[in-house]
């Protein structure tokens, strides 16, 4: 820069010096979110959740209409015309991801029992208090724990095994142990084998072998989410063995229909209960720290010999999880 140049560049008024570096400022970061939340939707598109962090993002997408706003405003403000195209390209994407994925549809056939299903995750058993309050209040058929370890365990046999006198379990510390609660007659069925518990059973209800299959695959942690998918994909392999008995998986998936390593259950014809009455957005996770922000990884899946009549999700003390109510018609096919 010549000494001309440099002394029309110290000409500018400070103010005006300021605001082009602030232009400067907000343009770069409504890049950024925009380059961030492309990365995101793109891996949506191609159905596939990426790496970390794109699972732990994908698990909150309606959220990204925050970041997403907050960029567009930027444009607009900043008169920044492309990125104004490129919000309403990303904004079109997001509402078209937004939408109920899945089947619906009429029962198979004419209605022979009706149960209740509850599901909670106890967080390493602190919540197991609150849960058995929660079964003596509520009253379900059928009880899906995850996070049971030994004291949980001991807990609801001794506080529920008088109405529950079936129950399959995976014994485990911490996060391992898993238990099946029910009040009708259970004959043995083989778990998914994975690093949580999974156990599986069959159910004699109204006059039909029902499939039990408890859902609890590791997390998308960086660094695990192979293990995730791979978890994830094991529970849809158990589920598409068999298209032809009456199936039920419930339990914490750790994952949202807009996870494609949990879209293959959907794709399999298990349909998600609380979308079937309503709640298929409704959060359950993290229901202590942000429950206003959360998401729903917490399901009850079915397969279409069933419908949902209501679906309600229950605020428990001691966990992070909110529990998961449904009230289902099991039908018999023609």
């Amino acid at each position: 820069m010549n000494t001309d140049t440099r002394a029309a560049a110290w000409a500018v008024p400070r103010h005006v010096r300021r605001r082009r570096a602030g232009r400067r400022a907000a343009l770069t970061c409504a890049f950024l979110l925009f380059a961030g939340l492309s990365v995101v939707l793109g891996c949506r598109t191609a159905d596939t959740d990426g790496v970390t962090p794109v699972p732990q993002l994908l698990a909150f997408l309606p959220w990204l209409l925050i970041p997403l706003g907050v960029a567009l405003v930027i444009a607009l403000y900043t008169h920044w015309w492309s990125g104004v195209l490129w919000a309403v390209v990303l904004l079109g994407l997001l509402a078209w991801f937004l939408q109920p994925y899945g089947r619906t549809g009429d029962p198979v056939g004419p209605a022979v029992a009706e149960l209740r299903v509850l599901t909670s995750n106890v967080e390493f058993g602190k919540g197991t208090g609150a849960l058995v309050g929660a079964v003596r209040r509520e009253k379900p058929d059928l009880v899906f724990v995850q996070e049971c370890e030994s004291t949980c365990a001991t807990l609801l046999r001794a506080e529920l095994g008088g109405t529950y006198p079936h129950r399959r379990a995976v014994e485990g510390d911490g996060s391992k142990g898993s238990v099946i609660l029910s009040r009708f007659p259970l004959t043995s069925a083989k778990g998914v084998e994975a690093t949580l518990g999974m156990p599986a059973a069959v159910a004699e209800i109204g006059g039909l072998d029902v499939r039990l299959q408890l859902a609890h695959p590791m997390p998308p942690l960086p660094g695990q989410t192979g293990v995730w998918a791979r978890e994830l994909d094991a529970l849809h392999d158990v589920v598409a063995r068999d298209d032809k008995t009456p199936t039920l998986v419930a339990g914490d998936f750790n994952a949202s229909q807009d996870h494609a390593a949990f879209r293959p259950l959907l794709d399999a014809g298990l349909r998600d209960a609380a979308r079937l009455a309503g709640s298929g957005r409704t959060p359950s996770w993290p229901a202590a720290t942000l429950p206003a922000f959360g998401v729903q990884i917490d399901h009850v899946l079915v397969s279409e010999d069933f419908t949902s009549r209501d679906a309600r999700f229950l605020d428990l003390d001691g966990t992070d999880h909110r529990a998961l109510l449904v009230d289902l018609t099991l039908g018999r096919a023609g």
